[in-house]
């Protein structure tokens, strides 16, 4: 049988290496790897691609991304291009001034190190938009920062309680300064304008197209439900999916609500049912165990300290009781669920590993691959529990490295020795944990390339500093491995994230073979072509 699709001429990453010059693709599935022989299945009707020296490999996953949300805030005022408050209250005018008719100013997106203190206030953004409610959630999306009219409009006084997982940041006198940490957003997140159904899926379908162009062939969405004031993308899901306008391959992770307890375990399982269709599967639960360092809400084993060094009385938050948490987790695995969380700081870490030996001891073992992201703060101590666990470690290695946010929002409140513990990619790999990767894109670039570069360098490939821990760094074949077979096994895709015979065709070439080149290179490749089962979905014009 001739194949539909053969690439030759350049190097293949295979299981074994770049062993290979050419694959032959019939169908949707590799039906060959090989050298020269491969050519045997040529035929009149078979496409030819000349790699021309450049890589080939696995098309990527993103393991941990909200590309419907990170769509919406393409279309509304996109922060993440400023660096200074100077451009970021002038991108927010601009904004306003172009878009009258907009009853509410949203979007977001910006840098907390370009604010004192990461807390920007209320009264910067009055003086740029003083007639319309703004409501602006950061890069890391923990916080939101808003105008007066929009406190107003959200009955937010002096005199409005803290919520118990968040906060209003406030000034000497007790007035809410427009700063909303954490559960507080949703005090004004509430009252945005929704988006409709066919703006989550315009969203999806323009979020979708730029990751392909990244060579992302299949993603694990972090969010599958409503959050603070994020609207639930599981219909514009649906719709692509039975459309067929979905063209990557899809997990939900259902959101499981942190105000409640087990009663919500049933509709768990109504909604993965109701909400699989094609190739997208609700077969995860997201479990947001703590919040982010730079606003004091990971969740560590020891107290914050201070500006002046000295321990505060902050030990972080815990937004599901460590207490519990262990029978939510026993209970998801025995109902075939796979658990993926949120533990940023050392003690959520350690919380999510007791829930997941919990479970194994309670239900032996299971193939539900429990994952745990960001895991910027790990205690010596559990980095080896996540091989004995099988847990995979799931890294966004773009946040390791030397940046403002870290150097001046984070370093100087963990102190050095927990300062130290952070992102440990090399010793987790070292102990034999698997590793996943990620974006949490719209909180950082979804370019694996850019991670990529970042896991093995431990330097910004925008701004190069100071090499970041570099006992840590990985090598180029361990950090591609983790955003494909890696992030592939995650994602419960097993027919993916390898190139061999009898694997779906998601497949990726690069503008070059990063192999060749120096380390420090890496960030400059580029993605030539994407295909998922075999068809191109992305081509560079170039290429």
């Amino acid at each position: 049988m001739h194949a539909d699709l053969l690439f030759t001429g350049g190097p293949v990453l295979t299981p074994a290496g770049r062993t290979a010059t050419a694959v032959a693709v019939t169908g949707d599935r590799i039906t060959a790897v090989g050298n020269a022989e491969v050519h045997d299945l040529t035929g009149p009707g078979t496409e030819v691609v000349d790699l021309a020296g450049r890589l080939l490999l696995p098309g990527f996953q993103d393991a941990h991304v909200h590309p419907v949300p990170a769509g919406l805030e393409l279309t509304q005022c996109d922060l993440t291009g400023a660096r200074t408050a100077e451009d970021t209250l002038a991108a927010v005018r601009a904004y306003a001034d172009a878009h009258p008719d907009r009853e509410w100013i949203t979007g977001g997106g910006w840098s907390m190190e370009a604010f004192e203190g990461g807390t920007p206030t209320k009264e910067l953004l009055d003086a740029v938009v003083p007639d319309r409610p703004v409501y602006l959630p950061n890069r890391d999306h923990h916080g939101a920062w808003v105008n007066s009219r929009a406190l107003e409009l959200a009955g937010v006084t002096r005199d409005t309680p803290d919520p118990a997982d968040g906060r209003f940041e406030r000034d000497a006198s007790g007035e809410p300064t427009g700063m909303l940490q954490e559960g507080a957003m949703q005090y004004v997140g509430r009252i945005t304008p929704a988006a409709t159904p066919a703006d989550r899926l315009a969203a999806l379908l323009h979020a979708q197209r730029h990751l392909h162009a990244l060579g992302i062939t299949a993603w694990q969405d972090a969010l599958v439900g409503t959050f603070l004031g994020m609207e639930d993308p599981s219909e514009a899901y649906l719709t692509a999916a039975r459309d067929g306008s979905l063209t990557a391959r899809v997990v939900g992770a259902l959101w499981w609500d942190r105000a409640r307890g087990a009663e919500q375990i049933p509709e768990l399982v109504e909604r993965r049912t109701a909400l699989s269709h094609g190739r997208f599967r609700a077969t995860s639960v997201k479990l947001m165990l703590d919040g982010v360092a730079e606003n004091g809400t990971a969740s560590l084993l020891d107290p914050y300290l201070d500006k002046c060094g000295c321990a505060t009385a902050n030990r972080g938050t815990s937004f599901i009781d460590p207490a519990r948490l262990p029978a939510y987790v026993t209970e998801l695995d025995a109902l075939g669920f796979q658990c993926h969380f949120h533990a940023l700081g050392d003690r959520a870490v350690r919380d999510a590993l007791d829930a997941v030996e919990a479970a194994r001891k309670a239900n032996g073992p299971s193939d539900t691959r429990p994952h745990l992201a960001h895991l910027q703060v790990v205690h010596p101590d559990d980095v080896p529990r996540f091989a004995h666990l099988g847990a995979t470690a799931n890294i966004q290695p773009l946040w390791a490295a030397h940046e403002p946010q870290m150097d001046e929002l984070t370093i100087p409140f963990l102190g050095s020795e927990r300062a130290a513990w952070q992102y440990p990619f090399g010793a987790l790999l070292n102990s034999g944990a698997r590793l996943a990767a990620g974006s949490d894109w719209p909180v950082s670039s979804p370019d694996p390339l850019q991670g990529i570069h970042v896991a093995v360098n431990r330097v910004s490939p925008e701004e190069p500093g100071p090499v970041f821990l570099p006992a840590e760094r990985i090598d180029l074949t361990a950090a591609l491995t983790a955003y494909t077979a890696g992030s592939a096994y995650a994602n419960h895709l097993d027919d993916t994230g390898s190139v061999r015979a009898g694997a779906l065709a998601d497949l990726v070439v690069l503008d070059r073979d990063p192999f060749d080149g120096a380390a420090e290179a890496i960030g400059d490749t580029r993605v030539a072509q994407t295909y998922v089962g075999g068809a191109r979905v992305y081509a560079a014009q170039e290429a």
